[in-house]
Parts: C-alpha cells; structure tokens; sequence
C-alpha cells in the first residue's frame, strides 16, 4: 500500500516519476506528490488530493526539472485524504516518502514539538522528516544521520529520504514493506514494484529486511541490519513494458478475466507429464519433507484465504490429509498449537501481505516442519523466506480485485494435493484423476466466458440493489466468500456468504422479493441437499440466480434464473464457478459506474496491518 519511486541520473526525471507513479497507482490512489531538485539546489513539490493523472495535469502548468526526486501516490493510513497529509513530507532540506505504519508517532511528534518543530499534516510520516533533520545537526553523511535515527522507529517502513542540500544521492530504508533498486547506466531508481521502471531498466536489486541503502548516478550501497557492507544480487525481469496495457479491453479486470484460460495454461506447463505431477522447482529436500507431512497449515488474507479454504476441502477429502486454513492477522495474534509434522503453507498474489509475511517469520519460532509459499512473483520476500515455493505464473495483476490470480492459485493447490496424494498412497488414483481434469480446465473455462452476454443482462438487475446473498455448499462455500467479496470490492454492494445449510439458523430472516440470492450449484453429491434450501428461499418470495451444471434440473421461472455452465469434473468444479461471479461482479460494478481497476479505500499490495 502506497507506492514510492525515486531517482538519481543526469538527465530530466519528472516525467519518469510520473510515469512510475502511474504504474504504481493500484498501491493507493488518495493523493499523490513529487519532489525534483536540480544540480544546483532548487527544488520543486508538488502535491495534490485524488489520483495520479490529477498530479500529472498539475505538473503540465508547474516548473518541474530536476535530476533528483521521490514521489508517491498515497493509500490513507493516518490523516485524512488531504494536500497536506500528500507526500512527499519535509523538514527544511530533508524530503521523505514513506510506506507503512511508524507506531511511535505519536511520541515522537510530542518529543520534536517540545524541541520546536512545527507539523502541518497529520501523518506519521513527517516525523520521519523531522527526526532527520534533527539528527542531521550532529554531523555525519546522511547514510550515517539516517542510520542513527531508524533505531528510535517502531512500525514497518519502506521510506526514501532526499536531502535538497546534497541532491546527487537518495537514502532508502526498508522494514516491513518492499523496495527495489532499479539498476541503470549512469543514473539509479529506487521503487517499490519494478513493474513502476520497466520502461527505463530490467535490472533490479531487492532490499532485504532491515537494509538501508545509499544510491546515486554511478554507486550503490547497501548496509544490512548488522550494520554490515551487504552483497545483494541483481536480478534482469524478462517482463515487458507493455504487459500492463489493457489492449480491447475497457479495464484490466475484464482483461484478466479472459486472459483466465490462456493464464492456467501457462501454470499448468511443465508441471505434469501424462497423467502424473512433475514439479521440477522443487528439489529432493522438499521432496523428503513432503513425504514427512502429517498436517498443512494455510494462512492467507483475503482472495486468497478463500482458495485455502478449497485447499483444506481438497487436501481432506482427496488427500486425507489434515489441513487447517487461517486468516493471517488472526493466527499471528493467538496462541495457536503446532501438530505434529506440520508444513506452513503461506498463499499471496504479490508475496508482500503484511500480515501473512509476519506469520511466516512467527512459524519459524514456532516449529512448523518447514514453509512453502505460492506467489505470483518469484522476487518477493515470501518466496524469499519460505522454504521453498510454488509459483502461479499467472502474469502481472493490476486490477485490485483478484481474478485470474486466484484461479491460478487454486490450480497450484490442486496439483499440490494430487502430488500429496500419490506421495502418502503409491496405488492411489486420486494424482491421474486430478492432472486429466486439469488438462481440460482452460477450455472449460472458455466456455463459461461464452456466456458472458447472458450474465451481463442479469446484472442489470443488480443496477439499484444494495444487498446480495450468496450460497454454496462444501467446497463452493469458499467460491460463494469469494464471490461476494468480490461483489463488494468493485460494486460497493453489501454482500454476504453463507454455507447454505446455515439458511434457517437466521439469513433465511433477510429473504424477500427484493433479496436476489445468487447460488453455486454444480453437479455433485450435495446437490439434492442444495435444491431444499433453493426451495426454501423460492417458497418465500426470494429472487434466485442459480449458476448450475447445464445438465441439472433446475428450470427458470418469474423469480428463478438459470445460468447454465458446462458439464465439468467435479474436482474442477470451485475454479469453473468462480468464472461467472467474477463476470457477474464487473457487469454490475460497470452498470453502477464505479471505478473497477481502482476501487475506493483498497489498494492492490497490502503492505501494512
């Protein structure tokens, strides 16, 4: 959350702040701000409230040249949405962007105040300035000033600091929340995605936990948490600039919506060899350990919660092995009990959640058999940190609210319990079962897509709605959350999941006429069981979209509408259905008129608690 960008060159770099801050903006669109300084000292900010192309239509009527700058584009954590809470925030001659949260604000605003420093925003951030500034009065580079003041810092922090009075250098920190070098030829970036400078450099440098950095146009320098000179490889991204184009289509959610099919293809590639799992990125250590799991552990946020909430329906019914799925701000808070032989299986799309990469560092204190992520970016810290992983290769994701990540996502954990499966039980045939219905998943799902019309006219129902039900049973319980997460993020419609056989123990209190109740019910075992509870909810008065195996029974009435998918293995069944939500989400959000891509309050990366 919030998205930083600097740099140090020889040349104008206004418009490539700009132009990062643009990349950036799924991290947080409240306000945004820059600051350049030239070789001689001048320096220009400019700040203003809402998103980056109001910053940029500013600039066009401001004087703004420089060879040095940060910027930022700000997810509000404290301070209201305001010019003067907009980074970046100064003291002087000292300039900081900041993400994350500095818990001790509070303290430290009182203890600057009382040595004569004046605020002006709200923020936790501009103590940082100031505390800068303050220490800066004893001497030193400002390497060494900003090194003696992360100590008195508690929180987590991304932060870069400029010193106008010494503009051929920038100064960037790390605790808690990602930053990355961008390596150049005579000039050097500093950024929290590399996504932000692919249009400039391949070349990056990730910061480690606790590491303090010192760039400029021809050096870098990078002091790690024991105060030692650190090494840290360079790595070249094969990722090309114009991957995060929207091409035909009118938001990056619908692109990643129909990307889908060609995405669980490129996931699926090489990972199964006729009809058994290969998984080549993990070696024989990881191997031995698998073979020694008892019980798995997901934790996760958000989407991807919900697919380790599949997981567990899988692992158990298919694997027969134990798993328990846990929201991570939840499990790094409690005191929780280690089962035996447990692996820590952590699920992220950016690998930078805050709250599962906390509960990643907790398992290792806690003695979890070993760790394994799956991720979509195979530079982030949970990759980093976790034993080994799994990556999704679903492609960049910008639109906030997860889509093909998630399908993606599950198919990982699917072929996860299929190599489980054969590793516990040799004659099993759950691992042949599993790859030949994953083979036929891409064309699946392009089938749902083909009735893409048809969920766009039911979403014209949704136009002056302000509540959804949602309803599933066993493992569509977790595709309903996710369905209704969905829903709201982009929508801004209250919608609520609940297992279907909860429908009498009080949602069945909230059913009338003007309720539309929408239901995952594919062709399986408790399929009889859900058409009862679709009967309850018909019986009084309730208005019913049923998405349904093509060749189930259910017929369409006044109050009752079919969306018929195609005839699936019923193992594919949680990743097929979540297709036509995820359609059913965008239709009603465009019909409303909000902004898909960028929906208010949320950002992409959740970098703070």
């Amino acid at each position: 959350m919030c998205g930083i960008i600097g740099a140090v060159s020889q040349r104008d770099i206004a418009k490539i702040l700009l132009e990062g801050l643009r990349s950036l903006e799924y991290r947080g669109y409240d306000s945004s701000g820059l600051m350049v300084v030239n070789s001689t000292g001048q320096a220009s900010r400019l700040r203003c409230v809402g998103k980056v192309n109001n910053l940029a239509c500013a600039a066009e009527h401001a004087t703004l040249s420089g060879e040095t700058g940060i910027a930022h584009t700000r997810w509000a954590t404290h301070g209201k949405p305001a010019e003067s809470n907009a980074h970046p925030h100064i003291s002087t001659n000292i300039a900081v962007v900041h993400n994350g949260i500095i818990e001790n604000h509070e303290l430290l605003r009182d203890q600057l105040q009382g040595r004569g420093y004046t605020f002006y925003s709200e923020t936790d951030t501009e103590v940082v300035a100031h505390l800068v500034h303050w220490e800066q009065q004893r001497g030193g580079s400002l390497l060494s000033v900003v090194q003696r003041v992360i100590p008195d810092l508690r929180g987590t922090y991304g932060m870069v600091i400029l010193d106008t009075d010494s503009p051929d250098r920038l100064i960037a920190a790390r605790s808690g929340s990602p930053l990355v070098i961008g390596c150049g030829v005579g000039e050097n970036f500093i950024v929290s995605d590399p996504m932000a400078l692919l249009s400039v450099t391949r070349r990056f440098i990730y910061l480690e936990e606790g590491d303090v950095a010192q760039i400029s146009c021809y050096g870098i320098k990078i002091i790690d948490r024991c105060n030692n000179i650190a090494q840290r490889c360079e790595v070249e991204l094969d990722t090309h600039y114009d991957v995060v184009n929207k091409g035909v289509y009118s938001h990056y959610m619908q692109k990643e919506i129909y990307e889908q099919p060609s995405v669980l293809k490129n996931t699926l590639s090489g990972r199964h060899n006729n009809s058994f799992v290969e998984l080549h990125e993990l070696n024989e250590k990881a191997y031995s350990l698998l073979k020694k799991v008892e019980h798995i552990q997901i934790v996760a946020c958000g989407t991807s919660y919900h697919s380790g909430m599949v997981a567990r329906y899988w692992l158990e019914s298919l694997a027969k092995m134990p798993c328990d799925t846990e929201i991570a701000s939840e499990f790094r808070y409690r005191k929780s009990v280690v089962r035996e032989n447990s692996l820590f299986v952590t699920l992220s799309q950016s690998g930078e959640t805050a709250d599962t990469l906390a509960a990643l560092r907790l398992s290792k204190r806690l003695g979890y058999l070993g760790s394994l992520s799956i991720c979509n970016v195979a530079s982030s810290s949970l990759v980093r940190e976790s034993d080994f992983s799994l990556m999704m290769k679903a492609g960049i994701e910008v639109g906030v609210a997860s889509t093909k990540s998630f399908t993606a996502q599950l198919v990982i954990l699917l072929i996860l319990v299929a190599k489980i499966s054969s590793l516990k039980d040799a004659t099993s045939q759950v691992e042949r079962e599993i790859v030949n219905a994953l083979q036929i998943l891409p064309s699946c799902i392009e089938k749902v897509l083909l009735q893409d019309q048809l969920i766009a006219q039911l979403a014209q129902d949704f136009s002056n709605k302000n509540h959804a039900l949602f309803l599933g049973r066993g493992d569509q319980y977790p595709i309903a959350m996710e369905g209704a997460l969905k829903l709201k993020e982009i929508s801004y419609i209250h919608a609520e999941a609940y297992a279907a056989g909860e429908l009498k123990h009080g949602p069945l209190a909230l059913i009338d006429s003007d309720m539309p109740v929408i239901v995952v019910a594919p062709q399986n075992a408790l399929l009889d069981k859900l058409k009862s509870n679709i009967e309850e909810i018909r019986a009084r008065g309730g208005l019913l979209y049923i998405f349904t195996d093509a060749i189930s029974s259910f017929v369409g009435s006044d109050n009752i509408y079919i969306v018929p998918l195609p005839h699936i293995p019923e193992v594919l069944a949680p990743i097929v259905y979540i297709v036509p939500l995820q359609l059913l989400s965008y239709y009603i959000a465009l019909i409303r008129g909000t902004d898909l891509d960028k929906p208010r309050n949320l950002a992409k990366s959740v970098t703070v608690e």
